[in-house]
This record gives C-alpha cells, sequence and structure tokens, in this order.
C-alpha cells in the first residue's frame, strides 16, 4: 500500500468496454489524482473509438493524446474551458458503466473490505474478479 495524508492507501482506475467488462485495471497512490493512470490505461487504444470519462479526465494533454490515437474524446465540459469541444449527452449516459463494473466487483468477497495489505496481492485480486466478470458472460447456461 501506498502512504497518503489520511494513511496507507490505494486507488483503482479501469478501463470498461461498452458492455462494462473490464479492459485494464490499474492502482495508483491514494495520493495521485486520478488522471496519472491515464497513460497506462489508454495504452491499447484503437482508432474509432469513443472515450467516455469524468471531468476530472478532462485535461489537454489525455484528449490530445485521445486525439492523437485518431479517437473520440466525449468528457463533460468543464466550466472554466473557453474553448468548447463536442459533447454528447447521450453517449456520456453510458459513462455510468464504470460505476456498474465497480459495483459488480464489490460483490466479491475479498475484493469489498480490501483484506489485502500490499499493493500487488490488491491488484491480482482485482484481476482475478475481473476474469471471473469476463467468463460470467461466456458461461453457457441451459
Amino acid at each position: 500500500m501506498c502512504r497518503s495524508r489520511g494513511g496507507l492507501t490505494t486507488k483503482v482506475d479501469a478501463l470498461v468496454d461498452a458492455r462494462g467488462l473490464p479492459i485494464r485495471i490499474v492502482s495508483t497512490a491514494g495520493q495521485v489524482h486520478d488522471n496519472r493512470a491515464v497513460p497506462a490505461l489508454l495504452d491499447g487504444l484503437t482508432a474509432d473509438t469513443v472515450v467516455v470519462a469524468d471531468k476530472g479526465y478532462r485535461a489537454h494533454w489525455i484528449t490530445a493524446t485521445i486525439e492523437e490515437r485518431q479517437a473520440t474524446p466525449n468528457n463533460a465540459v468543464t466550466s472554466n474551458r473557453k474553448q468548447r469541444d463536442c459533447f454528447s449527452k447521450g453517449l456520456y449516459r453510458e459513462g455510468n458503466r464504470i460505476e456498474r463494473f465497480f459495483c459488480r466487483m464489490k460483490q466479491f468477497r475479498r475484493i469489498a473490505p480490501r483484506y489485502e495489505k500490499f499493493t500487488a496481492n490488491d491488484l491480482a485480486m482485482l484481476k482475478l474478479a475481473a476474469i471471473r466478470l469476463w467468463l460470467g458472460t461466456y458461461e453457457f447456461t441451459p
């Protein structure tokens, strides 16, 4: 775990697809801003992808990173921006899939109380739960 002002904490950032299934999961220190995980999350971003994110991910360098990979950013417009970019409210509503993903992850008994003492072990448990979510979508039930 990492030490922050509030004690030993970590943050989990994730990238999910249109069905809410995880593509990448990154763990960072608790005191680090959320947008520091963006390079790791957008590492394999393909062209013609729409990236839906919150206002916290609305930095110029994040938008530039997405656009240089021929993808389209769709973040909520912050009030301090002078240039208003294209924004779709309909697509932005689909951003709740990440929230639903985290709710499904918390259904796993080992992850919700965050018993793991080390970041590597915590990340391993998160990835195992993510694998279980993927397998659950491809299970055959008669």
